[in-house]
């Protein structure tokens, strides 16, 4: 897809003035948490909503362990956001270790707690298995559970989408495949795997737009709290590192604070130059930390809302 006269003339102004400069503040966010093991992490949790929650985030969605393993605590945040926050919330859904009835049991529940927003995804291998396998009478795959889920009710639903190919898909082609049946079983829009390199990005936008998808694809971002662990998720997820930012991080181990300024410098370009290709919805792995999401948005020209 060729670069739009607007985009041409928003890559020369950010060549011309300082990267940040005069940004309208014209993008939607959202925010993704996880559920608490502990009370002191719920307060962290709860801290970080509160923060978050003045940037007014279109959504805010609440993740699930494999097979089923925070059912109960993710319920329970996804109802304290929407209910007490105010923030339309988004319960993470999995196929794993449940069989169709369960995990139809589970959507009705949160439809009738008012939850009208579903992220439905396969789900990972859960602990001690080296490859993802159907439940017996559960639901194969991502595009079954949406199809699913929209015959028990007229739930919102966002899907996942991997630029850089998911660890099981065999192509790039067979990955745009499984997108586009997801959006035609009934997905809203498609959130991506993290990712650092725009242009991996923008050709998986190119390639979708071509294959006939028409629904969102919003960029998942992930601020870098802590380099190891993103080498190891990253190695998990077939997510490429630049080789450039080992070195970023190298020596920053024992000093958080300016750990934090590196990864909200590297994640700020990044969605920088995603907003100078045209991107105006951008999903943040927040890690349940609220400062670093709070500082890229600003950047962003995102201010709280009245």
């Amino acid at each position: 897809m060729s670069p739009t006269l607007d985009q041409m003339r928003e890559a020369q102004r950010a060549l011309e003035t300082p990267l940040f400069s005069g940004l309208p503040g014209d993008i939607e966010v959202s925010f993704e948490f996880f559920p608490p093991k502990s009370e002191k992490m719920a307060e962290t949790l709860w801290q970080s909503v509160e923060t978050l929650k003045p940037l007014g985030p279109r959504f805010a969605s609440v993740t699930y362990g494999a097979g089923g393993s925070t059912r109960e605590r993710t319920h329970q945040q996804v109802v304290r956001i929407q209910n007490e926050a105010g923030i339309p919330a988004a319960a993470h859904l999995t196929c794993v270790n449940a069989t169709r009835e369960e995990v139809d049991e589970v959507a009705r529940h949160y439809w009738a707690e008012g939850i009208r927003h579903i992220v439905a995804l396969r789900g990972d291998p859960p602990d001690g298995a080296t490859k993802y396998a159907p439940h017996p009478g559960g639901y194969a795959n991502a595009v079954d559970l949406i199809a699913g889920l929209k015959k028990v009710a007229d739930f919102e639903i966002s899907c996942a989408a991997y630029p850089e190919l998911h660890p099981d898909s065999p192509n790039a082609q067979a990955d745009i495949d499984n997108l586009k049946a997801k959006f035609d079983a009934g997905a809203t829009r498609a959130i991506t795997q993290f990712f650092f390199d725009p242009q991996s990005f923008f050709a998986f936008r190119d390639k979708a737009t071509a294959a006939g998808i028409n629904g969102e694809i919003v960029p998942g971002i992930m601020p870098v709290l802590s380099f190891a662990a993103v080498q190891r998720m990253s190695g998990l997820c077939g997510t490429a590192i630049p080789g450039w930012m080992e070195g970023l991080f190298e020596g920053l181990d024992d000093r958080p604070e300016a750990r934090q300024l590196v990864s909200a410098t590297i994640a700020a370009e990044l969605c920088r130059r995603l907003y100078a290709g045209g991107v105006r919805q951008f999903h943040f792995y927040t890690l349940n930390r609220a400062e670093l999401s709070y500082a890229i948005c600003h950047m962003l020209g995102l201010r709280p809302k009245a």
